[in-house]
């Protein structure tokens, strides 16, 4: 099944240009209405911005595809769709369906179209009790197998940290802290939990890149990039809805896929939408040091 890239996307990579593939869930199920479109629009200004075209990556009438027009965009942002992991692929393309991709799915496209560089808020990562239910999500295995670098504010606390980067390096996928060996937990900056290696600058990612692709590796990079502390959620406010939530999913004998919805609806409600604010400070922190690495990669030599 080829992926069809927009004539935009296409022509930046034709011609050896930088692109940077953006996800489509955080627009369809991550933030509210009408701010999705708007968010979603300005995510794209700002690699325009840096000269890197953007390919926001979605499903449409049983077509892969990478980079959408205004009004695709928009469909994406206000039809109810459903979210798409890999092994989603075939059924809603059997269907000639439609769907916002996670990262998994994001990143299977945008390696099938061409594309090296994808930015995302999160990752995916183990569950909390993961031990009991299994429970961990697809991201992991994709990258363990898709050559992508991926920009992320590292993963959720409300996942298993320790865990998700022991899964990560059982899966070979290589974790850079872009100017820090601290791994972030998305809301916060600092997980307390350090990494390997770190990377000064957008080059450096890139000279990882092609060294990886030298040796024939063809696991992701994952650039665990934070916010900056005066950005971050304030830390009580996080450590006190985090506990409320859990002790409430935990009440409600809560498992597998609610738990997540759940937890996510709750610490909004409990942070009084302070988590959402964070949450497009995320995003356009990562979608700007994606464009940085995209045109470092672009100009390695």
């Amino acid at each position: 099944m080829r992926v069809q890239p927009s004539p935009e996307v296409a022509a930046a990579l034709d011609e050896g240009r930088p692109v940077v593939a953006l996800e489509s869930t955080i627009i369809s199920h991550g933030l509210p209405r009408p701010d999705n479109l708007e968010a979603a629009q300005e995510f794209e200004e700002i690699l325009r911005s840096q000269g890197v075209t953007p390919a926001t990556i979605a499903v449409l009438d049983g077509e892969l595809k990478a980079g959408l027009t205004a009004d695709e965009l928009a469909r994406i942002a206000n039809e109810e769709v459903p979210k798409l992991t890999v092994r989603d692929l075939p059924v809603v393309l059997g269907m000639a369906g439609s769907g916002a991709t996670t990262v998994a799915a994001t990143s299977w496209i945008a390696d099938r179209a061409g594309i090296r560089v994808f930015a995302t808020g999160g990752l995916g990562g183990v569950h909390r009790g993961a031990s009991e239910s299994f429970d961990e999500s697809a991201d992991l295995t994709v990258l363990g197998q898709v050559p992508i670098t991926v920009v992320s504010a590292g993963v959720k606390s409300i996942l298993d940290i320790p865990a998700t980067l022991e899964r990560l390096e059982t899966l070979g996928v290589i974790v850079l802290g872009f100017r820090t060996k601290d791994f972030p937990s998305f809301w916060l900056t600092s997980s307390g939990y350090e990494l390997d290696w770190r990377a000064e600058d957008a080059f450096a990612v890139a000279a990882v890149m092609h060294s990886r692709d030298a040796l024939g590796l063809k696991s992701g990079i994952v650039v665990a990039n934070p916010l900056p502390e005066e950005k971050q959620l304030d830390p009580v406010v996080h450590d006190e809805a985090l506990e409320r939530a859990l002790a409430e999913a935990d009440a409600k004998g809560l498992s597998g896929k609610e738990v997540t919805p759940f937890l996510l609806q709750r610490i909004v409600e409990l942070t009084g939408g302070d988590s959402l604010a964070v949450n497009l400070d995320i995003a356009r922190n990562n979608i700007a040091v994606a464009a940085r690495i995209a045109v470092a990669a672009a100009e390695y030599p």
